[in-house]
């Protein structure tokens, strides 16, 4: 058993040494003619959010009830002042543009030397807007199913299609006289075709 009059044995009460119930001094109500102990506070509003109105419960209730933040606003400034919230009250300008200066330049503009107004004094991008597109990246999955059809990665789209049906045509059983052998073949042909559609080879 511990000696409860151990300082270790204060240290360890749930409840504090120093009484949390209301205390005398503690400020009257500011509601008109209430004397009642202020234990709540409410905000007095917009342009005074810092700042706060001492009420006991009942009259806090009251104010809290017919509190309105955008009194003495038309509804004009009420819907713009909702629209800003939305970023946060912060000044906001055109994607593109750099911090919406007079004169600023969108990337686009500044990498395409051909758009009007456009400096290029060195000639860095001078034909920057006529080189040719680099080659499209093939996938390994798409790369498999032209490999399927027996074409090189270069392969357009109506080379993929024509290519598609004379192998229908070659490994079809109906063309072979019923004999299946190929099926397996000609699954392979169709699953691979499929991919080649769903990835915009039509």
């Amino acid at each position: 058993m511990k000696n409860s009059d151990s300082p270790l044995f204060d240290r360890i009460r749930v409840k504090p040494d120093k009484d949390r119930r209301l205390r005398t001094e503690c400020p009257a109500c500011e509601w008109p003619q209430c004397k009642a102990p202020a234990t709540h506070r409410a905000p007095k509003g917009r342009m005074r959010e810092r700042e706060y109105w001492r009420f006991c419960l009942d009259h806090v209730r009251a104010y809290n009830h017919s509190y309105n933040f955008f009194a003495g606003m038309s509804p004009d400034d009420i819907a713009r002042y909702q629209k800003e919230a939305v970023i946060g009250h912060r000044p906001t300008w055109k994607m593109g543009m750099n911090g919406g200066r007079s004169g600023s330049r969108s990337r686009s503009s500044r990498f395409r030397p051909d758009l009007a107004g456009a400096e290029d004094p060195f000639g860095v991008f001078h034909d920057f807007g006529r080189r040719r597109s680099e080659p499209r990246t093939v996938r390994n999955a798409e790369r498999k199913a032209l490999d399927v059809l027996g074409l090189e990665a270069e392969a357009s789209a109506p080379e993929v299609k024509s290519r598609f049906k004379e192998l229908v045509k070659r490994h079809h059983p109906d063309a072979n006289g019923g004999d299946r052998s190929s099926e397996d073949r000609l699954r392979e042909i169709i699953q691979a075709y499929n991919y080649l559609k769903t990835i915009g080879f039509r």
